[in-house]
């Protein structure tokens, strides 16, 4: 058996490669592209170290709020229905905390520095 860098692995040496090794060498477009290639690399090991669980506890949400079983896209697209029909508002027990986790989530993996971000983290309580 071979042991074999992991994916989040990977993703750190390019990135680390990318900043640390092609940056400092490079200017004008071939430096912002780089740039933009390592952040995008940054959200990718983030999703790999947060979305299976993330996943798991949104889908567990779904699951409470809409007393049913059934796939991530058809519960979201279940809710998305319920709450343009007006059968779900933020006065249902369970919506508000669902969509403001969701949201929180998806900043962590896409803007984890976002100040308004970093400002609901600390306001909750939590440090992330």
């Amino acid at each position: 058996m071979q042991d074999q860098p992991s994916a989040i692995e990977l993703v750190e040496a390019v990135t680390e490669f990318l900043r640390n090794h092609a940056m400092p060498q490079l200017q004008g477009h071939a430096a912002f592209h780089a740039r933009v290639a390592a952040n995008a690399l940054d959200i990718v090991k983030r999703e790999l170290e947060i979305g299976p669980d993330a996943t798991a506890r949104e889908l567990a949400r779904l699951k409470t709020l809409l007393s049913k079983d059934g796939t991530m896209e058809e519960l979201n697209r279940e809710l998305c229905t319920k709450i343009e029909k007006g059968e779900l508002t933020l006065d249902t027990p369970g919506l508000k905390d669902h969509l403001w986790e969701t949201t929180l989530t998806k900043l962590a993996i896409d803007q984890p520095k976002y100040s308004g971000y970093r400002r609901a983290l600390e306001e909750s309580g939590r440090d992330e």
